[in-house]
């Protein structure tokens, strides 16, 4: 069983509920942590989400528009790189092709997910 982190712009929480569902309504390969948040951030916040992305085999990083000003987002992806976490983006919408410099971005499908998931 691998456990993933997933890392998303807090206007995304939505796709982030439809990416655990699929998790939970499939014979997934994978645990699902869900680090979200609904206070500010802080340092205290970070010192638990790196924690939980040091415990993770990956990271899927939901790429949107909204990812772009995501201060929270931005680091998580940092602290993944940080970490040595192999990371993989998966657009968060058909109709948004957004990209993050670094972050290898696929179509939302789960053979993707699972690809990725078995590379770890």
């Amino acid at each position: 069983m691998k456990t993933i982190f997933i890392a998303f712009a807090i206007e995304d929480e939505r796709q982030r509920d439809f990416l655990k569902g699929q998790s939970l309504n499939t014979n997934s390969p994978f645990e699902y942590i869900d680090m979200s948040v609904k206070q500010a951030y802080d340092s205290d916040w970070k010192t638990k989400v790196r924690t939980r992305i040091k415990r993770s085999d990956g990271i899927i990083v939901l790429v949107s528009k909204n990812s772009l000003s995501s201060t929270g987002q931005k680091w998580e992806i940092q602290c993944a790189r940080e970490e040595g976490k192999k990371v993989l983006g998966i657009y968060a919408y058909t109709d948004d092709r957004t990209n993050i410099v670094g972050v290898n971005t696929k179509v939302w499908t789960w053979d993707n997910i699972k690809n990725f998931i078995n590379s770890l």
